[in-house]
């Protein structure tokens, strides 16, 4: 898996952190550059967190795995998109709230993150050069997550619906593309 596909899969993997971040900055009154990166930190250090526990517990079992981990690593990645895609599309509205509370920012961070432990599974059994796979979902999910204060603040929840499908799309065609690759149809 090369470095485009890595800071693919981390752009969406941050949708769901990143309308988040549009909720929070759409409740707070006045941001700060100080609160945009609170969010950040957090939302950017649990999305690099999550995978390398994931590709940690997954390291434990590709050797088992390891004829069928393209179809292990596509099912998880279209399950996770189409997840994304049918929340965006649900009638369900998040409560906005500014707090950056400990409690509630640790509550939301794992929340938006468990999707990138199951891609920390799959990237055990592609075996990904980790390190580059963290510190790339991390940065862009921090940077994703301050601009999301930021946009939400001034635009509010215009985008969020279309960010989440955009993520939810970006990881479903990964994971076609991996599946594809280990079929031979695809270089």
């Amino acid at each position: 898996m090369g470095i485009l596909e890595m800071l693919l899969i981390g752009i969406g993997l941050s949708m769901d952190a990143f309308a988040v971040s549009v909720c929070k900055g759409l409740a707070m009154e006045k941001i700060t550059a100080g609160k945009a990166v609170i969010v950040g930190v957090w939302f950017g250090g649990f999305q690099a967190l999550m995978p390398l526990l994931g590709y940690l517990a997954g390291s434990r079992f590709s050797g088992y795995i390891e004829k069928i981990d393209h179809w292990i690593a596509f099912v998880l990645l279209a399950l996770i998109g189409g997840n994304m895609i049918r929340e965006a599309l649900s009638d369900e509205e998040d409560e906005e709230s500014a707090s950056l509370a400990f409690l509630e920012m640790l509550m939301l961070a794992v929340a938006t993150s468990i999707d990138a432990l199951a891609v920390g599974i799959t990237f055990a059994f592609l075996r990904v050069q980790i390190l580059t796979a963290i510190l790339l979902i991390g940065m862009t999910t921090f940077l994703i997550s301050v601009a999301g204060v930021r946009i939400g603040n001034v635009f509010g929840l215009r985008y969020k619906k279309k960010a989440e499908i955009a993520g939810g799309i970006i990881l479903i065609g990964i994971g076609i593309r991996i599946l594809l690759q280990h079929l031979g149809f695809l270089p």
